[in-house]
């Protein structure tokens, strides 16, 4: 018997929970989550976190029940089902020009934010510098740390948010690993150009320098079209090109994305990827892949979210808000100066309680909070509900 077992009850140990050194002493909880659960107690019109209020197609909800009923329910293959990355094989290459092999060459994730930390996984070690460009996805940060890399922080034109190359370049040294490159980018709604995306090409072909290219917007371009790094062969067989179901289909709690790299990379990916997911739920993948056989929902998708775009503008030409461009994305921002002399994140909560409309403030896309006087809203809403937001904001 344990003597441990015969002890009477007042000599026992009392129960601890040990102290853990966190690994990310900086992080809290996000600023989707407040302000998200700030308009839950509010009653305000979520505008914030950037998530669709409508249903999606009922043909894709349907032809992921037929996957289920026809027995698609057990484990598919590590990378994706094999139908499904055809299909994105298929996709890319009509697309971006570029022929990705749907063997050694795709992957399927758990969304696009699992694609990102993966390939940080895969690539940078201690010591590794990884440039980011400020505003940026919450993610990026986190998951370099994660890593043990170092962030390198490069902040992006003031203002018009475009890339500063002179500051990339400077930035660049022997220890830097890898760029994070997101357009169409959040929380900014800009779209890089041709000529940006050959300079950044340019500037990376002397180095060793791989890139990750966060495109999971890449359907949502109001203005020309998307320069996806795929386009670019300098800077494809360097990048690890990541995209997004939930986002393009309006189902983000599904959370199934892809990766595109050339051969090399992908192994290195998928050594990681099959250890921290493995794969991602049979009958969503089914359902995709038998989905994206007609092109028409991502192609009409531009003119979808431009409508709302320009509904929600519309609305707010008269207001005080003076809104930036908004060039992809289904994010729209808007300066506050004329407003509030508030900083953007009380200005938000005072939004969300006063007004009833919850927002982002760019500050929270910033390492150092860098304060603008931007806030952004998300127009991926049914009317009714962009209508009701745009009744309290002219108001202001």
């Amino acid at each position: 018997m344990d003597p441990a077992t015969t002890l009477p009850p007042d000599t026992r140990h009392a129960p601890r929970t040990p102290a853990v050194q966190s690994k990310l002493p900086q992080v809290g909880t996000t600023i989707f989550t407040v302000m998200s659960a700030l308009a839950a107690d509010t009653g305000a019109v979520n505008l914030g976190q950037g998530f669709p209020d409508f249903d999606c197609d009922p043909r894709l909800v349907e032809a992921v029940a037929a996957a289920m009923r026809s027995g698609a329910n057990q484990y598919p293959p590590m990378a994706g089902w094999p139908a499904l990355r055809e299909a994105i094989a298929a996709k890319t290459e009509a697309m971006h020009g570029r022929r990705y092999r749907p063997a050694d060459e795709i992957t399927v994730t758990a969304g696009a934010t699992q694609a990102i930390l993966t390939a940080i996984l895969a690539i940078v070690r201690p010591g590794d510098e990884v440039i980011v460009l400020e505003p940026c996805y919450d993610s990026y940060v986190p998951n370099i740390e994660l890593a043990g890399g170092t962030v390198v922080r490069v902040p992006l034109v003031p203002g018009t948010f475009r890339p500063d190359f002179g500051r990339i370049a400077s930035a660049l040294s022997p220890r830097t690993r890898a760029i994070i490159v997101n357009t169409p980018h959040n929380p900014s709604a800009t779209v890089w150009t041709r000529a940006e995306m050959q300079q950044l090409e340019d500037l990376l072909a002397p180095t060793d320098v791989l890139v990750i290219s966060d495109e999971v917007y890449e359907h949502m371009v109001y203005e020309g079209e998307h320069e996806s790094a795929a386009r670019f062969p300098g800077l494809a067989a360097r990048s690890f090109v990541v995209s997004s179901f939930g986002k393009t289909f309006h189902v983000t709690g599904w959370k199934v994305g892809y990766v595109a790299a050339p051969a090399p990379l992908t192994a290195e990916f998928r050594k990681v990827h099959q250890f921290n997911v493995f794969t991602v739920n049979t009958p969503v993948q089914a359902g995709l892949a038998e989905y994206l056989q007609d092109p028409a929902p991502y192609r009409d998708l531009p003119a979808f979210y431009r409508a709302k775009r320009d509904f929600f503008r519309a609305g707010l030409a008269g207001s005080r808000l003076r809104l930036l461009p908004s060039e992809g994305t289904y994010f729209q921002c808007a300066d506050i100066s004329a407003v509030s002399d508030l900083p953007e994140a009380e200005f938000c909560q005072w939004l969300a309680r006063e007004h009833g409309v919850a927002a982002i403030p760019l500050s929270a896309f910033y390492g150092d909070s860098f304060d603008q006087r931007v806030v952004r809203f998300c127009f991926a809403k049914r009317e009714a509900t962009l209508q009701a937001a745009l009744e309290r904001l002219q108001r202001l």
